[in-house]
């Protein structure tokens, strides 16, 4: 969906290649996510239903009803809402992932960066409603104009 609300046509030419490509390709990292513990799965997805709902839509309600990853995509979409679960897993792998970063560099000035960064993204994550519930629900999409 567009900013406005409306339903978008599926994209043609190039555009569409490129769009299907960024899809299956987040959905592949999305899947590494899965069996990696510090490499993210949701945002992929988040990403590829994107990149589908604008090249072919039919992909993107695919994800959108996949039975373990289809409600957090709705609950995010829908609802902006993250569960406390994934704020969870989510701030746990910002937590390592800086400590990587300061125990490999070894550099105060790269792990400050990186960690200013990182508190920025928890900040936003944690502020997040944590249930579809808690959250305003989006407004649901104007009907297309008749021609």
């Amino acid at each position: 969906m567009s900013e406005g609300g409306e339903q978008r046509p599926p994209r043609r030419g190039p555009n569409r290649v490129a769009l299907l490509g960024l899809g299956y390709a987040c959905l592949a990292l999305a899947g590494i996510g899965v069996v990696l513990p510090l490499m993210p799965t949701t945002i992929f997805l988040i990403v590829a239903a994107w990149a589908f709902g604008r090249a072919n839509p039919q992909l993107r309600e695919r994800l959108r009803a996949h039975p373990r990853f289809g409600a957090t995509l709705r609950h995010w979409e829908d609802h902006g809402s993250i569960s406390p679960r994934a704020k969870r897993a989510a701030l746990t792998g910002m937590a390592a992932g800086w400590l990587m970063v300061a125990a490999v560099f070894r550099n105060m000035l790269a792990s400050a960066i990186a960690g200013l960064c990182l508190v920025g993204v928890a900040a936003y994550v944690v502020s997040r409603p944590s249930s579809p519930k808690a959250a305003a629900p989006r407004p649901e999409p104007a009907p297309p104009a008749p021609r």
